[in-house]
């Protein structure tokens, strides 16, 4: 009777039961157990490791973006023009790549889409073969990755190009005395000859035009300005790297007077006077516009252009 009261006492789920015979004398009465397997506890570890090994599964699944149902395809994003997006973070074996992308190319033939783009960060550029033997080309590069495309309808692709213009200024800076800011470069086309230019420079990505004009004037010259306006604009192709070339000439206010030419690209800078042209003294400044932009209504009117100008010296330091 006290071994089983201790048994039901350490496991409280065998329940005690106490079976009297009163038909049969021969039995007596006697204390019964429900029967259990060897290990009492193999139905309840086999549960647990079940629901561990279930939650561990989960969790790697989730970590893993390539797993279960999802390691047949390239994970991806729709984007507004019927197309795809992929981009590609993990390492992985060229031949793996090759499978899933075929594997992800038919899916998306089949749900109708068309363009695919595939970023590859510089540290896989190796997949990048792999893309191209199926299909893909080049869209373009920057310093931290590679972007491909691939079209999958058999017509014409529409997918945009690349970007396709420079944008470049040339500031006219001009005091009230009438007096403009040039320089001479130490590269380019007019490297030691003696040309005096306005200061120019290429916008920079993601950089008004306004913005860009006073910056370039404050590294080359170290003279702070203001924008005016944009007095005139030109284009041309085929200029830098087959690129065409969107040159604005802006009109700028000085701010400042001293004149601390950029060593690097500046052999030297100072200002001039601007007087009447004539024969016998001319200027190496020469900007031509067919037309003009009115700022206030930013409409384009025939005009003339800026004229060969004749300058005078002026102060080679200051304003």
């Amino acid at each position: 009777m006290m071994m089983s009261c201790r048994l039901a006492k350490s496991f409280s789920f065998i329940r005690l039961f106490f079976l009297r015979s009163s038909n049969n004398k021969n039995n007596g009465s006697r204390l019964r157990f429900p029967q259990f397997p060897a290990d009492a506890f193999s139905a309840f570890r086999s549960s647990r490791y079940r629901s561990v090994m279930s939650a561990s599964s989960s969790s790697s699944s989730s970590s893993n973006p390539m797993s279960r149902e999802d390691a047949t395809l390239l994970p991806s994003v729709e984007d507004k023009y019927g197309g795809v997006r992929t981009e590609m973070t993990h390492p992985m074996d060229p031949s793996l790549f090759s499978s899933l992308l075929r594997a992800s190319l038919s899916n998306w033939t089949l749900q109708g889409k068309k363009g695919v783009w595939i970023k590859l960060p510089k540290h896989l550029i190796g997949l990048a073969e792999t893309a191209v033997k199926e299909g893909f080309w080049f869209h373009h590069a920057e310093k931290d990755y590679l972007m491909l495309v691939y079209w999958i309808p058999k017509d014409v692709h529409t997918l945009p190009a690349n970007a396709s213009h420079r944008v470049r200024i040339g500031a006219y800076v001009i005091n009230h005395y009438k007096e403009v800011l040039v320089v001479q470069e130490k590269t380019g086309r007019f490297q030691g000859q003696s040309f005096w230019k306005f200061p120019t420079g290429v916008v920079n990505e993601g950089e008004d035009i306004h913005d860009g004009s006073v910056r370039e004037v404050k590294e080359g010259t170290g003279v702070d300005t203001e924008f005016v306006q944009i007095l005139a604009f030109r284009q041309t192709h085929k200029a830098f790297l087959e690129k065409s070339d969107l040159f604005f000439v802006c009109m700028l206010k000085p701010l400042s007077l001293e004149i601390n030419a950029q060593e690097s690209e500046i052999e030297a800078a100072q200002t001039f006077a601007l007087l009447k042209p004539t024969e016998a003294t001319k200027a190496s400044l020469l900007f031509v516009s067919r037309r003009l932009i009115n700022k206030e209504t930013c409409t384009t009117t025939p005009a003339t252009y800026i004229r060969v100008i004749d300058l005078q010296q002026s102060s080679p330091h200051r304003f």
